[in-house]
């Protein structure tokens, strides 16, 4: 989108008063429902899996929309949260869920995402999930967040993707040559018209799975944004080095690994092992095509050493202790041959990412209780070291667990 910065933000600002996004709910009910120490637990340990986990942490939502900052009030009773957002609707919706629900844990500040110095504190977690690819200049408001970051926090961020976005930009620019606005009757038209797009039409896998376009709000957030760019895996790399901030993992990283799904029996798979991390996300992204976002978990460069990733090269995977992520399940029935049961994760979108494991698999499986060590569950269950050790790095690289690595993390402090 071409003009000044000021221009650009004067243009995002307006579209979010007329269009507050996403579209305001007044029932937190089900989501706290969904929420319990549990699950709380196994996104500590995704975000932190050095750390013994705590549900104190101070949070900062930026650019929270209409909801988002209060889901996170919800789902962390015991944080301390803040949001911001220019919107002066988005807040104004946000301050009446504070009100009705009593989230004393919840402060709203209508404040710019650049603007979060402003503030005067730092933050442990910091969420920007669908609002720097909006930006003027997304460097400034990425440069900003990380300033706020406490050196052991980490930062959530999601910006839109190119490839399995094609569809959307077509029609952007199709909405652009018909000159077509932001009137609330021009919008109708407009989801009348998707319509009548072509079966195979790039928009269409879209249109069939997508939330964005079953609201009003959602057919304009995606069409008629005046301000829209998306990021392939080698630019959201460098975004992240040029904010100081280094890559932790993907928020679900099955879809970008060459161990997971059919990429791992393809001809392929040997050459994609002998790539660097980087890429092979990179070419993962090009081989699956469709990735309309990408998620990613990251931190300040200058992080404590004893946060290092996740390792079973060494001995310290036996002092993990594997927690199941709340969204998997165990299938049982019309199983492939030789397998005792399959596992999913229902946040997984490609049909291919399921595992299936055996019977020795699924006795390690069963003994996961969220407290014992890995050499625990394999003594206990009688298994061979090996096979624990490349099970588990299977159940985490498939997004089945996360691993609390605190114990390995102290022995070596």
């Amino acid at each position: 989108m071409e003009g000044s910065d000021s221009s650009v933000t004067a243009r995002v600002t307006a579209f979010y008063e007329r269009h507050p996004y996403p579209p305001p709910v007044d029932d937190l009910d089900v989501y706290r429902r969904n929420w319990d120490d549990r699950r709380r637990r196994a996104e500590s340990h995704l975000l932190w899996p050095a750390e013994p986990y705590r549900n104190d942490r101070s949070i900062l939502v930026a650019g929270c929309g209409t909801t988002q900052a209060a889901h996170y009030a919800v789902r962390w009773p015991k944080a301390r949260v803040i949001g911001i957002d220019f919107s002066a609707a988005s807040i104004a919706f946000t301050r009446e869920l504070k009100q009705k629900y009593g989230l004393d844990n919840l402060e709203v500040r209508q404040l710019a995402v650049e603007r979060a110095a402003e503030l005067g504190q730092s933050f442990e977690y910091v969420v920007a999930t669908g609002v720097l690819h909006h930006l003027a200049d997304p460097d400034a408001g990425l440069r900003t967040l990380s300033g706020v970051l406490a050196a052991n926090g980490a930062i959530h961020v999601m910006v839109y993707a190119p490839y399995g976005r094609a569809g959307v930009y077509m029609l952007q620019e199709y909405s652009r040559r018909l000159g077509i606005g932001h009137a609330d009757a021009e919008i109708r038209d407009l989801a009348a018209s998707l319509k009548a797009l072509p079966p195979d039409h790039p928009l269409a896998p879209l249109l069939r799975n997508s939330p964005d376009f079953a609201s009003s709000a959602g057919v304009a957030d995606a069409l008629l944004h005046p301000n829209d760019r998306s990021y392939s895996v080698p630019q959201l790399m460098d975004f992240l080095d040029r904010a100081g901030l280094s890559f932790g993992r993907w928020l679900r990283q099955a879809p970008y690994l060459p161990w997971c799904g059919a990429l791992a029996s393809a001809p392929h798979h040997s050459k994609l092992i002998e790539l660097t991390a980087e890429a092979q996300y990179a070419a993962i992204e090009l081989f699956r095509g469709t990735m309309v976002r990408h998620s990613v978990v990251a931190f300040r460069k200058d992080r404590p050493a004893h946060n290092a990733s996740v390792d079973f090269d060494g001995d310290a995977w036996l002092r993990y202790v594997p927690v199941r992520l709340p969204d998997t399940i165990v299938v049982r029935d019309r199983l492939p041959p030789g397998a005792t049961a399959v596992l999913i994760n229902r946040n997984h979108t490609y049909t291919d990412l399921y595992l299936p494991i055996d019977a020795r698999e699924d006795r390690l499986l069963a003994a996961i209780d969220g407290e014992r060590t890995i050499a625990e569950i394999y003594g206990a269950t009688q298994s061979d070291r090996s096979l624990a050790r490349d099970f588990f790095r299977q159940l985490w690289r498939w997004d089945q667990i996360v691993l609390d690595t605190s114990g390995a993390a102290q022995t070596h402090s």
